[in-house]
């Protein structure tokens, strides 16, 4: 056997085999460095590890908290455009608080946690009758949002939708016809509803603002409604 013969594939090898010297390990195998495989250094993808993440608890306590609207915004730049998240959120206990927050960041998440945190910070008090219902009517304006509340008996249900379902819902409110005459801009509306919720009042704050007892302020409601007539106001 010569040389040549020597160093030569055998006959039964295949044809693209032949004239080929001993190759490596594969890029990616167990050996490679820079593949896709189980050796290769590139890591997980930008869209794996944000779809992996943890979501961040919202409810602390005892506040509820309900997310009424989210809006995708952009920054127009030099370079293009930034887009981020709107999120508008709306809080309370269910025992006659509430506030709502707008908060804006990259991600939903955030500007959901930043809503929050705003809207905990502006919580206010309404008072409610038998802690199911409003003391009396009341109508809120803001910009072109105008809405109606009116006080119901008891079975009525929580009558009102969108925005302001979620404002009512978050106060504790259980019976209330809410209606919406205006602007149906979810920031507009939930500004008019807790407008309205504002003019509030409940019978121990009249009678202390009129310098009378809460029995005497009620008497004389009971009595003029049943003889048909409006009580004069003192």
């Amino acid at each position: 056997m010569t040389d040549e013969t020597a160093g030569a594939p055998p006959a039964d090898a295949p044809s693209s085999d032949r004239g080929r010297g001993p190759r490596g390990p594969r890029r990616g195998g167990p050996g490679g460095g820079a593949g896709r495989g189980p050796g290769g250094g590139r890591g997980p993808r930008r869209d794996d590890r944000n779809r992996n993440a943890a979501p961040e608890e919202r409810a602390e306590g005892e506040l509820v908290d309900k997310l009424v609207a989210i809006n995708r915004v952009a920054k127009v730049v030099k370079g293009g455009k930034n887009f981020a998240f709107a999120a508008l959120v709306v809080v309370g206990d269910k025992k006659g608080r509430v506030g709502f927050g707008h908060g804006k960041a990259r991600e939903v998440p955030e500007a959901i946690r930043k809503a929050t945190e705003e809207a905990k910070k502006s919580l206010v008090r309404v008072p409610l009758r038998e802690g199911r219902t409003l003391h009396h009517d009341g109508s809120g304006r803001w910009g072109a949002g105008k809405v109606m509340l009116r006080a119901a008996p008891a079975g009525t249900g929580l009558i009102a939708g969108g925005p302001m379902r979620a404002v009512l819902e978050v106060l504790g409110v259980s019976d209330v016809v809410a209606k919406s005459k205006g602007s149906s801009n979810p920031y507009n509306m939930v500004r008019a509803t807790i407008d309205a919720l504002k003019e509030q009042s409940s019978p121990r704050q009249v009678a202390n603002r009129r310098g009378l007892k809460v029995a005497d302020l009620v008497g004389r409601r009971k009595d003029g409604a049943s003889l048909g007539e409006v009580p004069a106001e003192g």
